[in-house]
């Protein structure tokens, strides 16, 4: 597995020091891999004037289902006016999964439903495509009938709204969830959008999926989706995460609309009473992670210590992040960065931002597992930590993962990103 930074290796992998094996000398274990359930769309970008919105009936910055016929119709005037800037594989998990895979150069594996039939170049062929490689498709379960379809409209402020129109999107059925392998992921990754609509195949599959997931000790990682969806669901959403080694990602307002917070620290605060971990983007104002750390396994910043809501909050911010369940005295610890190099002179688009950003954090818990398996006895695994990195340097990382859809107009990677520097927070930790 690919890891971002200039990491010697004697600290990512210390090969010299009595007990320590190296990866070629180790034995080949399970094999490690992250498992997301995703409603399959094919993102179709769209720059129109905002009363376009008005008349769709599609509150600006939101997700509505639309009738085929209206979403086929709106596609056609679009591509007959030059409206349409782009076609991609889209939706919410599939966007971090291919992530995941472009930064890890690794594994994951993608659920769903696909049309039975692929031709070149229709729908289902564009998304195939625009898949990266190391994405298993093979457990996608065939339905016959269109993929679903997310009309991405961008009005000149750079904010993003869909019209969607449904196809098979929602039609996996719970028996397409095999249970070996969702009981041997890395994390299984899903979105409030699966849970939308109780009556639909995919929320049935997903359920099953979680409960899998639950008693095999297995991370849900839950991206929120749209403000009034959580709204929504929020009840719902609580349920599901109480109890669960579960991670939050979310915008400001759809961590707000969770919490019923205001401040995106004490959203973050409060969220952490439902989940391990949480990463909360901000747009302009960049992100922030949340998590809980033993007490006794805390780590000061050496960089400056700031207050907002929370009274020098990111005192903490040197700590690895940990389970709610494993720390004796649980701690709650903060991070948070500003948009990388200020963000790209000009945004044209946020799709795919905050998917980024996730994408970024799984390579990290991913990392950790990596290399809990190939160094058990190394000081890394001296507690049952859930990340290889500080919540500091993730938020470094997220950070830059998101720069770069941001800088491309492009809610996918087409590539790695360069590597980092080392910091001194590195150095501190000894790797």
């Amino acid at each position: 597995m690919k890891f971002p930074g200039q990491r010697k290796s004697k600290h990512y992998f210390p090969v010299s020091e009595r007990g320590r094996i190296s990866f070629q000398q180790r034995a080949e274990g399970a094999p490690l891999y992250i498992v997301g359930i995703d409603q399959l769309l094919v993102d179709i970008e769209a720059h129109v004037p905002e009363p376009r919105l008005q008349v769709l009936g599609i509150p600006k910055g939101e997700s509505v289902l639309l009738p085929d016929e209206i979403v086929d119709r709106v596609y056609r005037e679009l591509k007959a006016s030059g409206g349409v800037v782009g076609e991609f594989a889209g939706g919410a998990i599939g966007n971090t999964l291919h992530n995941y895979s472009v930064l890890a150069d690794d594994v994951s594996v993608l659920l769903g439903a696909v049309t039975s039939q692929i031709a070149v170049g229709d729908y289902a062929f564009h998304y195939v495509r625009n898949t990266s490689s190391r994405v298993n498709l093979s457990y996608l379960h065939p339905i016959e009938g269109p993929m679903g379809r997310a009309i991405c409209f961008i009005t000149p402020d750079g904010e993003r709204s869909f019209g969607i129109s449904r196809g098979i999107m929602n039609e996996l059925p719970p028996e397409a969830i095999p249970e070996s392998l969702v009981a041997g992921a890395a994390a299984l990754v899903l979105t409030a959008y699966l849970l939308r609509d109780p009556h639909a195949p995919i929320f049935a599959a997903s359920m099953r999926a979680i409960e899998i997931a639950k008693r095999a000790g297995v991370p849900i990682v839950l991206s929120l989706g749209t403000e009034s969806l959580v709204q929504e669901l929020r009840g719902t959403l609580a349920e599901l995460l109480r109890g669960s080694l579960s991670v939050i990602a979310g915008n400001f307002d759809e961590v707000c609309a969770l919490t019923l917070q205001e401040d995106p620290l004490l959203a973050g605060h409060a969220a952490l009473e439902l989940a391990d971990l949480v990463l909360l983007t901000c747009d302009e104002e960049g992100l922030y992670l949340c998590a809980h750390v033993d007490e006794a396994q805390a780590r000061e910043t050496r960089d400056q210590i700031h207050s907002k809501a929370i009274p020098e909050y990111n005192r903490f911010e040197y700590s690895r992040a940990m389970a709610r369940r494993d720390c004796a005295r649980p701690l709650k610890i903060f991070s948070h960065i500003n948009p990388y190099h200020g963000g790209p002179s000009v945004i044209r688009n946020t799709n795919g931002a905050g998917d980024a950003a996730l994408a970024a954090l799984l390579h990290d818990l991913a990392a950790n597992l990596h290399h809990r398996q190939a160094a058990p006895t190394s000081p890394k695994h001296e507690a049952p930590f859930l990340t290889y990195s500080s919540i500091h340097q993730i938020c470094k990382y997220a950070n830059r993962v998101s720069y770069e859809v941001l800088r491309r107009s492009s809610p996918r990677l087409v590539q790695g990103l360069p590597e980092r520097e080392d910091s001194l927070e590195q150095a501190y930790w000894g790797a």
